[in-house]
């Protein structure tokens, strides 16, 4: 390949790694236009997990042999296996030079896993490429070429240099998507969902409960006490209590499978769940319940219950969850209970949240003249 080919070669990797839609699709794009540009059997991404202390193979793209998945759900390395990822490669840093790769063979004499990987595999060589993020060692790009086909040489690990620099300028750039992406449905103070996420979770719940029936509650929660923390010790111990709850929060909602704990803002909170019964959800919220009680600092919790599993009549939009569960709080905070108040359960609870919604839908009609 010219020097014009691997110019577009270049382009089209970094063209289909912008145009790839979720990270699985970002590290199969930059695997298949590396394999590509250096005229490769096979291609692996592979990611280096500091606190496994291992390599873990993201995609395998090309001619796969037994037990090579494109998408595994677990293969990895030691790095002590495969050091160059973090020795050979610090000491060329440190001694003032780039990440650079280097190329492999079936019959080479260089230690180490490589040669003996190639050769079970039936491979004859393979270029390794460093892939670095923020100046760090994030991964490696790994191209090999079966048997019988020409060595890769110099001049390819020149080349495979500039194709990893061109997949860890994609990388970051998904990354930043997805930190982006994050924080839209992100509280920043206790890292649980955020409102927005709370009214899409919903709305696919209440859709999926209209096609299959699955359970769907929803619990809404006030921290009791915040003001009187933020007015006696300062917002840095109201912050710390909000961030306390939600730990506490989070690990109750645990419990439930697939449950989003969310912060809707200011002492407020909820948790949606999916799924479990509505006994299994008023269980946890109870154990919420003791638990927010303990905390060093607050006066616990007002928790308000409302699940399609409980009699509360048809549930047509996530409003009316929202406002059967509210109207529960309210009144768990209003008695001090230290238990839920489940709506259905008690039926003063449905009562207060329709009339409450007739009674905006009254408000309205006056408004726009109608009688």
């Amino acid at each position: 390949m010219g020097v014009d080919g691997r110019l577009r070669a270049v382009v089209g990797l970094a063209q289909a790694m912008a145009a790839a839609s979720t990270p699985r699709d970002s590290v199969r794009a930059a695997a298949r236009g590396a394999r590509a540009a250096l005229d490769g059997s096979f291609a692996a991404i592979s990611a280096w997990e500091r606190e496994r202390g291992c390599l873990r193979v993201l995609v395998n793209e090309g001619e796969r042999r037994a037990g090579e998945e494109e998408f595994p759900a677990d293969e990895s390395y030691p790095v002590h296996d495969f050091p160059e990822i973090t020795e050979f490669l610090h000491e060329r840093w440190a001694g003032g030079g780039g990440p650079h790769a280097w190329v492999e063979s079936a019959v080479g004499e260089r230690p180490g896993r490589r040669g003996e990987a190639l050769r079970r595999r039936g491979r004859g060589t393979c270029v390794v490429a460093p892939i670095v993020l923020s100046g760090r060692a994030w991964g490696e790009l790994y191209v090999a070429r079966d048997e019988g086909l020409p060595d890769f040489d110099e001049d390819d690990a020149e080349f495979a240099t500039v194709l990893a620099a061109v997949v860890a300028a994609g990388l970051a750039q998904n990354e930043r998507l997805e930190e982006a992406r994050r924080l839209a449905f992100t509280d920043p103070l206790t890292g649980l969902a955020n409102r927005r996420a709370v009214d899409m979770r919903l709305d696919e719940a209440l859709e999926e409960h209209r096609r299959t029936g699955v359970v769907v509650s929803l619990v809404v929660c006030d921290l009791n006490g915040l003001k009187k923390v933020n007015d006696t010790l300062g917002h840095a111990m109201g912050d710390r209590l909000l961030e306390r709850f939600g730990s506490v929060l989070s690990l109750c909602g645990a419990i439930l499978p697939g449950a989003l704990v969310a912060r809707l803002g200011g002492d407020e909170f909820c948790l949606v769940g999916v799924g479990p019964g509505a006994d299994e959800v008023v269980r946890v919220t109870e154990e919420l319940c003791t638990r927010a009680a303990a905390l060093e600092l607050g006066e616990g919790v007002a928790c308000g219950v409302a699940s399609t599993g409980d009699p509360i009549g048809p549930v047509k939009s996530s409003r009316r969850l929202f406002r059967l569960a509210d109207a529960a709080q309210y009144k768990a905070k209003a008695a001090r209970s230290p238990k839920p108040v489940v709506a259905g359960r008690d039926t003063a609870v449905v009562r207060l949240a329709d009339a409450a919604a007739e009674a905006a839908s009254g408000e309205r009609r006056r408004f726009r003249g109608r009688p």
